[in-house]
C-alpha cells in the first residue's frame, strides 16, 4: 500500500468522476432490489418483537429483555421508531436506513483513505465496503455484529482521517467502545479496527487503543445506570448458551475441523470470503520491502483469528457471528484492484465475476456436491488467478486510459460478486458445506409465520395482553403487549437445555410472568416450547393458570386462556 505521488492521484481524482457512475448505477439498483425485497431475519423479528410488544406494555429499551445489551436495542428501537405501514413498508424502510448508515460509514471510510492512497484505490475499498454492507446476507444485516462492524469502520476513518493524531483518537473511540457494547463478544471486531489502523500508523493505532480502553467501561457504566437490570442481565445472558466456551472445555482439533466447514458455509453465502487470499496476495506483492510484506502478513493473520475468535467464544457457529469476514474480504479485494499500478488483475476480476453466480449455482447443485472441500479448492482457483496476474503485472505496463477502463470492469465483477447474496435462489442457512434452506424458502416460511398470526390475532380481542410462549417472530407478527419485562420467554424455554438456569434471577423473574399478574391469553409454540422437555414444575405453573388446547396436526400456535 504504497503512497502514490501526489501529482499522480490529483490527476486520478480529476478523471475518476467520468467512470464511477458506470459502478455506481449496478450497485444502487442491487442495494434498491435488497431493501425492497430482503425482508429481516429472525433474529432481528425478535428483538423488534420484544421491544414493540415490551414497549406497549410501558417499558422502554432500557428495561426490556431482548437477549441483546443495551446500547444494541436503542439503536434497534431507533431504527424502528420512524418506521409505518404494512410489516413488509416498515421492514423496508428499516432497511432503508440501515443501508443509509452503511453509506455514511464508506463515505468517512473513503475520505480518510483519499488523504493515503490513490482515489482509484480509496472509491473501490471504501465502495466494497459499503456494498459489503449493505448487501450483506439476510443473516447478518442489521444484527449485532453488522452494527459493530459499521461502528468500526467510522471508527477507522476517524482514526486515519484527521491531521492531528490525538483529536483522531478521541473521535474514533466512542464509536469503537459502541462496537464493543454491541454484543460484547464484538469486542474482536474493535480490536480488527485497532490492527487496521495499525496497519497504516502505529502511532495512532496506540493512541485510539489506549482512549477506546478507557471509552469501552465508561460507555458499559452509562449502560448500567440507565438500565436497572443491565447488570443482572450480562450476567444471565451468557447462562442461556449451552454451546459457549464457558459451558464447554477446548478441543483444538474439533476447533479446526469445525473452522473448516464454517469458513466454506460463509463463503457459500458470501463468495467474496473466497477472493480474501487472492486479494491479499495481490496487495502483499505490491509492498516495498520483506520486513513490511511479513509484517503486513501478521497483521492479516491475527484479523483473520480475531474474526474467527468471536464464533469460537459463542460456540454456536452461527452463520452471523462471522458478519465482519465478508466485510473485511470485500476491503482488501478493493485495495486489491484498485491498486493495480501496470495491468488490471484480469484473471482475478474474471474469478470474481463469475462467483457471483456461486451462491445460485452452489445451492442448485445436487446434495451430494455440496461439500466444504468444493468451496475451499474455489478458493485455491481465485489465489491461482492472483498468482497468474501478479505475473503479468510484473511483465505489462498499460496506459493509464487503459487502466482507467479496466478498472471499471474489474470494478463491475466485485459488485456482481457482492450481490450474490441477495437473489431469492441463494442459500439463507448453510451447515458443513449443505445448503439447508434458501433466500425464496425463509420469504415462504415468513409468509407462513404471518398467515398463522393472523389467525391467533382472530382469536384474542384486540390489543389484549400476552404472554408469548413462541420465538420472537411470533410475538412480533401477534404484535399483542406483552405484560411484563420478558416479552419472549427466553428463559424459561432453555430449561429444556440446561436445567441449571433455574437459579438465575432472570429466570426467576421471567416465571413471575406466568402467574403474578398474568394476561389473560398466552400464545404456545409447542415446537419451540416444548411442555414435555421444559421443566415439570414451571410447566405445572403454567397450566394452572392457562387452559391450552391439545396439540393437532401440523398446528404451530395455540392460544391459551387464562382460567
Amino acid at each position: 500500500m504504497d503512497d502514490a505521488p501526489a501529482a499522480s492521484g490529483s490527476r486520478e481524482r480529476r478523471r475518476s468522476a467520468s467512470w464511477w457512475p458506470l459502478v455506481a448505477l449496478p450497485s444502487v439498483a442491487a442495494v434498491v432490489y435488497a431493501v425492497l425485497t430482503r425482508r429481516l431475519t429472525g433474529d432481528l423479528q425478535y428483538a423488534l418483537g420484544a421491544l414493540r410488544t415490551g414497549g406497549r406494555a410501558g417499558y422502554s429499551p432500557s428495561e426490556v429483555f431482548t437477549h441483546r445489551p443495551f446500547f444494541y436495542r436503542w439503536f434497534i428501537a431507533g431504527l424502528d421508531r420512524p418506521t409505518f405501514g404494512t410489516t413488509t413498508a416498515r421492514e423496508a424502510l428499516i432497511a432503508a436506513e440501515g443501508v443509509l448508515l452503511a453509506a455514511a460509514a464508506a463515505y468517512a471510510l473513503h475520505s480518510a483513505l483519499l488523504r493515503r492512497v490513490t482515489a482509484r484505490e480509496a472509491a473501490l475499498t471504501a465502495g466494497a465496503v459499503g456494498l459489503a454492507l449493505a448487501l450483506a446476507p439476510r443473516n447478518d444485516f442489521l444484527q449485532a455484529e453488522w452494527a459493530a462492524v459499521v461502528l468500526t469502520v467510522v471508527a477507522v476513518a476517524a482514526a486515519l482521517g484527521p491531521t492531528r493524531p490525538w483529536p483522531a483518537a478521541l473521535l474514533a473511540a466512542p464509536p469503537l467502545a459502541l462496537a464493543v457494547l454491541m454484543k460484547y463478544s464484538t469486542a474482536t471486531t474493535a480490536v480488527i479496527g485497532v490492527l487496521l489502523v495499525y496497519a497504516v500508523d502505529r502511532g495512532r493505532a496506540a493512541r485510539l487503543a489506549l482512549v477506546a480502553v478507557l471509552a469501552a467501561p465508561a460507555l458499559f457504566g452509562l449502560s448500567l445506570l440507565a438500565g436497572s437490570h443491565e447488570w443482572q442481565w450480562v450476567q444471565d445472558m451468557p447462562a442461556t448458551n449451552q454451546s459457549t466456551l464457558g459451558r464447554t472445555a477446548v478441543h483444538p482439533l474439533f476447533l479446526l475441523e469445525r473452522s473448516v466447514d464454517y469458513l466454506a458455509d460463509r463463503s457459500v453465502v458470501s463468495p467474496v470470503l473466497l477472493l480474501a487470499p487472492g486479494a491479499l496476495l495481490l496487495v502483499l506483492t505490491r509492498v516495498r520491502g520483506r520486513r513490511r510484506r511479513t509484517e503486513l502478513a501478521l497483521v492479516a493473520l491475527a484479523v483473520g483469528l480475531c474474526a474467527l475468535a468471536a464464533v469460537f467464544v459463542q460456540g454456536n457457529w452461527f452463520l452471523y457471528h462471522g458478519a465482519p469476514m465478508p466485510v473485511l474480504a470485500a476491503a482488501a479485494w478493493g485495495l486489491a484492484v484498485g491498486g493495480a499500478r501496470r495491468s488490471p488483475p484480469w484473471f482475478f476480476g474474471a474469478v470474481s465475476l463469475l462467483y457471483g453466480a456461486l451462491p445460485v449455482l452452489y445451492t442448485a447443485a445436487p446434495k451430494g456436491d455440496q461439500r466444504s472441500y468444493v468451496l475451499w479448492a474455489l478458493g485455491l482457483v481465485a489465489l491461482l488467478a492472483a498468482v497468474v496476474d501478479v505475473a503479468r503485472e510484473r511483465g505489462r505496463t498499460a496506459s493509464r486510459s487503459s487502466r482507467r477502463r479496466s478498472a471499471v470492469v474489474v470494478a463491475l465483477a466485485g459488485v456482481v460478486c457482492l450481490a450474490g447474496c441477495v437473489w431469492p435462489g441463494s442459500p439463507h442457512l448453510v451447515s458443513k458445506g449443505k445448503v439447508t434452506m434458501t433466500s425464496a424458502e425463509y420469504l415462504r416460511e415468513a409468509r407462513r409465520t404471518e398467515k398463522e398470526a393472523d389467525a391467533i390475532r382472530a382469536e384474542m380481542p384486540a390489543d389484549a395482553p400476552v404472554l408469548y410462549l413462541a420465538f420472537g417472530n411470533t410475538a412480533y407478527y401477534v404484535d399483542h403487549p406483552a405484560q411484563c419485562r420478558y416479552p419472549v420467554a427466553t428463559f424459561l424455554q432453555r430449561t429444556r437445555l440446561i436445567p441449571d438456569i433455574i437459579e438465575r434471577p432472570s429466570y426467576k423473574e421471567n416465571a413471575a410472568c406466568v402467574d403474578r399478574d398474568p394476561a389473560p391469553y398466552a400464545v404456545l409454540d409447542p415446537a419451540w416450547f416444548r411442555p414435555t422437555k421444559i421443566a415439570t414444575e414451571l410447566w405445572r405453573r403454567i397450566t394452572a393458570e392457562y387452559d391450552c388446547p391439545s396439540v393437532r396436526g401440523e398446528t404451530r400456535l395455540l392460544v391459551c386462556r387464562r382460567r
